[in-house]
């Protein structure tokens, strides 16, 4: 192998668990390896990010990746670190996700042919055509209902109560390692740290039951600096479709990520050299003011999950938003850009006759909006008086100036008090 995958992952702070003769296997020989992505919507998400970046590093260093989509373990549910049962899918929702979740992944992973050509497989392929007495004869009777219970993701679900469909995941997963050795030659399987249990599980079946040796591979659970939860903001999971997250909320995410785990996350979740990242390290404590490392980090991943076009989107919607810019960059925006950029920002509707009607920007800002802006008219026209408000990036200087302002995409008027509070006055008609 040109490269040991063992010790990339070390360098990257992404090894929590391994079994022992697993780096042996991966120098001997190209090995086939797996880990599966819950089908369960229709995008991944950055959680998600540590075990596509895993599989990104094993086909580099010229192994072969396989991406699992549990079209049947979606129908039953990992009890793994959750605290109550899931909602069943059917089968048409989780074919549809599983194909929007091959196209994210192609992103990543290089599918085209070779000897270490990237496999998506779905398996519900296999589980299928296997009747339930049949499974509990010839998987179940290999490991006992002590092992099963030792293991933590049930342990944990025991006092809540956990039922038996729950109960048997670890099977069904175990299962699927077996089915992979057998018929894909993949003799490891890599997952988060809390998998650990139904990994080995796999690899004790594989054992058990063909005489074989597999091997195990686990991340550990990425915490930022702060404590809060990697991967969540106030409206939810940070999502990979554009649909879901938009590209300058996704680019917002990382930007915003603090010094300390700017410097963890550029090792995890892009495949940039040692010597490159670094370099960028020190540059970055050199001027942390600049948040080169944050620059080059949300490039890195925006490139990757969305496009440079969307990149350079991202980064003129916050020169606009919080630079120099004036009412010209604004207009470039266009719509959806824009109402991503105020994601979280006060709205005020009014009505446009309402906006046509206002004799003076005084008034637009505390009559007309009923006060959303400016409680009153008085501290409109001081705030307007010290320079402190700014519409759709034209400096307000004069309480009875007429307001007269275009507006954008003929329906939005952006509001700036200060530095950095805004409001989106929103024109409805009719």
């Amino acid at each position: 192998m040109t490269q040991n995958f063992v010790h990339e992952l070390t360098w990257r702070g992404m090894i929590h668990d391994l079994m022992p003769g697993t780096e042996a296997q991966l120098q001997r020989e190209r090995t086939a390896g797996y880990i599966g992505f819950d089908p369960t919507a229709d995008s991944l998400h950055i959680g998600n990010l540590v075990q596509i970046m895993t599989l990104v590093h094993f086909q580099r260093c010229g192994h072969k990746p396989i991406a699992l989509v549990g079209g049947a373990t979606g129908m039953v549910g990992d009890p793994s670190g959750k605290s109550a049962e899931r909602n069943l899918l059917s089968e048409e929702v989780l074919r549809h996700n599983q194909g929007c979740v091959k196209v994210q992944l192609e992103r990543f992973l290089d599918f085209s042919p070779g000897p270490g050509q990237a496999e998506m497989v779905n398996n519900y392929d296999w589980f299928k055509e296997i009747r339930f007495l049949d499974f509990i004869r010839d998987v179940g009777k290999h490991l006992t209902v002590n092992y099963m219970m030792a293991k933590d993701s049930v342990q944990n679900r025991l006092e809540s109560g956990l039922s038996f469909t729950e109960f048997s995941y670890q099977l069904v997963q175990g299962y699927d390692f077996y089915w992979l050795y057998k018929n894909k030659g993949c003799r490891i399987q890599m997952g988060g740290s809390d998998q650990w249990g139904n990994i080995v599980t796999g690899t004790e079946l594989i054992r058990r039951k063909d005489g074989g040796e597999a091997f195990a591979l686990t991340t550990p659970l990425i915490k930022k600096a702060d404590g809060s939860k990697f991967g969540k903001t106030e409206q939810g999971n940070v999502w990979l479709d554009a649909a879901r997250t938009s590209p300058y909320q996704f680019y917002q995410y990382w930007m915003n990520t603090s010094d300390e785990d700017a410097a963890s996350f550029i090792r995890i979740f892009t495949d940039l050299p040692k010597e490159q990242i670094d370099n960028l390290i020190m540059e970055h404590q050199k001027a942390p003011h600049l948040r080169s490392l944050q620059q080059e980090l949300s490039k890195q991943i925006m490139i990757r999950v969305h496009s440079r076009q969307d990149l350079e989107a991202a980064r003129q919607a916050s020169q606009i938003l919080f630079g120099n810019s004036v009412t010209e960059d604004l207009s470039r925006l266009d719509e959806n850009t824009l109402l991503a950029v105020m994601e979280g920002v006060p709205v005020v509707h009014v009505s446009h006759d309402s906006i046509v009607a206002a004799a003076t920007v005084t008034d637009l800002l505390s009559e007309t909006t009923k006060g959303s802006i400016f409680p009153s008219k008085g501290e409109a026209r001081r705030m307007i008086q010290a320079g402190g408000v700014s519409i759709n990036k034209i400096k307000v200087s004069d309480p009875q100036q007429k307001p007269g302002f275009a507006l954008l995409h003929d329906r939005y008027l952006l509001v700036q008090k200060g530095k950095k509070n805004y409001h989106l006055i929103v024109a409805d008609k009719g």
